[in-house]
């Protein structure tokens, strides 16, 4: 085995089958395998619960959690460092911090920096992947490295690479502060390409007016240094745009912002040279449109009284799928079960808050049918876990099979 192959690894450390006991008592639940077998509907007196059809964990999530407990149980003796969370997740992350796992940064930052960081230790990445420079200074430091970078992002930064080598700016819709986004532009600008981030159709229109002429170019600077490459020129760059996105967004609207600035392109240098002017390529996540596309389903049948929304606070496709949802019903984003906290009371986040609320009188004592979901990076644990509260909290009891189903 080479140097390189026994210092980076991008895929299985081969240790799948010895961690899977690990896995299955960490993140799976009965429940869910039973309402998978069973139509995902689960009918008790008063109260239907009706689980969308994706959900949960996806590829790239099962592939960076795997990896995770691989790198423990390949290298007991050693000091495995992650650079972020892994997923966002605060389970998922906090059961790593157990196994030892120490956080560089993040909300379970250690007292470390990554100074500190030598050639005996290994370092984890995270499901979003990390910024060019960080890469190149860790591989600097001859650690090993267990790349847990989704398959999804790559293929991003493969378009945004080409974009970059053939003279197109990146235009990302993204959160120009978040990690996957970051590890994107960074790949356009190691490239030397020009990037701009827009966050929505609102920021999409004040660059499409300013491609029209009909505001100052110099405006587009208003969206802040974040959203731009260092000497990002709007006269310039402007001129020839590819557009991408972070694959967590809401995938209709990412649609939508490569259909405004393909027209404004059109409307600026004509329709028979826009080839020479825009490109864009699908590369909106297949999991992201899944789930997307399973909770829409969902509401879209009409017989809800409300939806749960499963996972992290900062997870961003987690919260896309509050936002569909609550365009049809009664929808709540919550962490875990602990948020039920009683018939009375919900802890949630409403859509684009920044902090939870607690709303009352949440859940009537009529006849119910509700539907559950959950982000990309919630546990099948998370979400049996919130189902049982539910049905306690309606006096009922879930029955045994159903508990203990084993898939």
């Amino acid at each position: 085995m080479t140097m390189q192959e026994t210092q980076y690894f991008r895929a299985s450390l081969g240790m799948k089958q010895e961690i899977a006991p690990a896995i299955a008592a960490d993140y799976h639940s009965g429940i869910v395998n039973w309402l998978r077998a069973n139509g995902h509907e689960l009918q008790l007196p008063g109260l239907r619960i009706r689980l969308a059809k994706e959900f949960g964990f996806c590829y790239g999530v099962d592939k960076a959690v795997d990896m995770a407990y691989e790198a423990r149980l390949k290298f007991p003796d050693r000091r495995i460092i992650l650079t972020y969370e892994i997923i966002h997740n605060p389970s998922v992350n906090q059961r790593l911090k157990q196994m030892g796992i120490v956080f560089l940064s993040g909300a379970l930052k250690d007292n470390i920096t990554s100074d500190d960081i030598g050639p005996s230790d290994v370092v984890l990445l995270p499901a979003f992947g990390v910024p060019v420079s960080d890469l190149e200074k860790l591989r600097a430091k001859g650690c090993v490295l267990v790349d847990t970078t989704c398959g999804s992002v790559v293929h991003v930064w493969k378009r945004v690479e080409r974009y970059a080598r053939d003279g197109y700016t990146s235009l990302v819709h993204g959160k120009a502060t978040h990690a996957e986004t970051l590890a994107t532009v960074s790949q356009a600008q190691n490239r030397g390409g020009a990037t701009i981030v827009v966050r929505d159709m609102e920021e999409t229109e004040l660059v499409c007016d300013a491609i029209r002429g009909k505001r100052p170019m110099a405006d587009v600077m208003s969206l802040g240094p974040k959203a731009f490459s260092a000497g990002f020129d709007p006269e310039l760059h402007l001129q020839r745009i590819g557009v991408a996105n972070q694959t967590t967004m809401l995938a209709s609207e990412s649609l939508a912002i490569a259909r405004r600035v393909e027209a404004a392109l059109s409307d600026r240098h004509g329709a028979e040279n826009l080839a020479a002017h825009f490109r864009s390529f699908d590369t909106i996540c297949s999991a992201t449109q899944e789930r997307q596309d399973a909770i829409i389903a969902l509401v879209e049948s009409g017989d809800l009284d409300m939806a749960l929304i499963v996972g992290g606070y900062n997870s961003s496709n987690t919260g896309h799928l509050l936002e569909i949802a609550g365009e049809k019903t009664k929808a709540y984003h919550i962490c875990d079960a602990g948020e039920l906290i009683d018939r009375d009371r919900i802890r949630h986040r409403p859509p684009g808050a920044k902090e939870t609320v607690i709303t009352e009188a949440w859940l009537p004592a009529h006849d119910l049918t509700i539907g559950i979901t959950a982000g990309a990076s919630t546990p099948n644990r998370a979400i049996g876990e919130t189902i049982q509260r539910l049905v306690e909290l309606r006096g009922l009891v879930i029955p045994s099979e159903v508990l203990n189903c084993s898939g």
